[in-house]
C-alpha cells in the first residue's frame, strides 16, 4: 500500500515509518527538514515542504499522488485539520489523525479509560485543541464522508526519551545528570497514582496495523501499553538501571504548578491522574498488537542510547533552577 506520513521523523512517527517500510509498504514523508535525532528512514521518499505553507504549494507538491492512507502526526489545531480535509478529500482512502489520551476527562470519574470515556480537559489547552480537532474531523466524516480514523496515544517514548512525571522533554538527560549528582527528583503527590508508558515501536504495531483497514474509518482507537505502574515504581526503576540509591521528594501537584506553569496541564491535566487503559478495541482490529517492551527494558534502552550519543546529553539549566526552587519552598514549609 502507499502511505503518506506528515512529520514522519519524530519520536512516535519514526517508529511507525520504520515498521511500515519493514512490512513492504511504499512510504512518502512530508517534512520540511531532515532531523538529526531521528534519521530519515531508508527506503522512504521525501516530499520536502512545510505543511504550514500556503495551500497552493502543498497541492503542487502532492499533485498526482493518491494514498491508501495519510497520517498527520503534527496536526494540533482546527486550522491544521481544516487544511488536511481540503488537501486529502478525494486523494486519500483513509486519513489518520494523531490525537492524545490527555484529551480524556480530567479529573477522571473512573479509573478505567476506554474510547467511550468523555473528552474534557479544563487544565490543558493542548488537550482542548486536540478535542476540537477530533470534533471537526468527525463532523467531516458524518456530513461529507471524509475517511477519518482517530488514534489516541498516551505518554509514548523511545530510545531518545527518559520520561518521568517531572522532567525536561527537550533535554531528558537532565534527569540522569541530576540523579548522578545526588540531587533530589520531584515525584508529584505521594507517587501512588497509576501511569502507563508505551514504547514507540510497540505503538507502531497498532497504528500501522490500522492503515488501509476500511473498517477503521469513522472509529477512534487508543493505543497504549496494558501495564500500569505507580509513579514511585517508574522513578525507582530509573535509579535501579543506573545503579544509584533513590533520592526522591514527594510534592503536591498544586504546589509544583504554582512555580512551574507547564505543570498545570502536564500534571494536573494529565500525569497526576491515575489511568488504566482498556486496549481491547485496538486488539480486535489489529489482532497482532502486543506491547513487548516493558518499562524496565525500555528505560535501559533509552539510557544506553544516550550514553552512545553524547551530543544529546544536554542539560536544561532553567528546569534545574525551577525544580530546586520548588524543593526549597516545600522543605521550608515542613516542620
Amino acid at each position: 500500500m502507499k502511505f503518506l506520513f506528515i512529520g514522519g521523523t519524530g519520536l512516535i512517527s519514526s517508529a511507525c515509518s520504520d515498521l511500515a517500510l519493514a512490512r513492504g509498504h511504499e512510504l512518502f514523508i512530508l517534512n520540511r527538514s531532515v532531523s538529526t535525532k531521528y534519521p530519515f528512514p531508508k527506503g522512504a521518499a521525501l516530499l520536502q515542504g512545510d505543511v504550514h505553507a500556503d495551500a497552493s504549494r502543498l497541492s503542487a507538491l502532492l499533485a498526482g499522488h493518491h494514498f491508501d492512507a495519510v497520517v498527520d502526526f503534527i496536526a494540533f489545531t482546527v486550522e491544521d485539520v481544516e487544511r488536511d480535509i481540503n488537501l486529502f478529500r478525494g486523494t486519500a482512502d483513509q486519513f489518520v489523525f494523531i490525537s492524545s489520551a490527555s484529551a480524556y476527562q480530567k479529573p477522571p470519574r473512573g479509573y478505567l479509560i476506554t474510547e467511550e470515556t468523555p473528552l474534557e480537559n479544563p487544565f490543558w489547552q493542548y488537550s482542548r485543541d486536540k478535542i476540537a480537532c477530533e470534533e471537526r474531523l468527525m463532523k467531516a466524516y458524518r456530513e461529507a464522508g471524509f475517511p477519518v480514523t482517530i488514534v489516541r496515544p498516551s505518554h509514548t517514548y523511545g530510545p531518545t526519551q527518559i520520561p518521568l512525571a517531572v522532567d525536561s522533554w527537550m533535554h531528558p538527560w537532565t534527569i540522569v545528570d541530576r540523579m548522578r549528582r545526588g540531587k533530589k527528583l520531584i515525584v508529584p503527590g505521594d507517587g501512588t497514582s497509576l501511569w502507563v508508558l508505551t514504547w514507540n515501536a510497540d505503538f507502531a504495531k497498532g497504528l500501522v496495523g490500522l492503515l488501509g483497514n476500511h473498517k477503521a474509518i469513522g472509529e477512534v482507537f487508543q493505543i497504549t501499553s496494558d501495564k500500569a505502574l505507580l509513579w514511585n515504581q517508574i522513578y525507582l526503576e530509573v535509579y535501579q538501571a543506573l545503579g544509584l540509591e533513590p533520592n526522591l521528594i514527594h510534592i503536591p501537584s498544586d504546589l509544583i504548578a504554582a512555580y512551574w506553569d507547564h505543570a498545570v496541564g502536564s500534571l494536573i491535566g494529565d500525569k497526576s491522574n491515575s489511568v488504566v487503559f482498556d486496549n481491547s478495541k485496538i486488539k480486535r482490529f489489529v489482532p497482532d498488537f502486543k506491547c513487548d517492551v516493558d518499562w524496565a527494558e525500555g528505560v535501559r534502552r533509552s539510557i544506553k542510547w544516550h550514553e552512545s550519543h553524547p551530543e544529546f546529553q544536554t542539560i536544561d539549566p532553567e528546569m534545574n533552577e525551577i525544580w530546586d526552587r520548588i524543593i526549597t519552598v516545600y522543605e521550608k514549609a515542613l516542620p
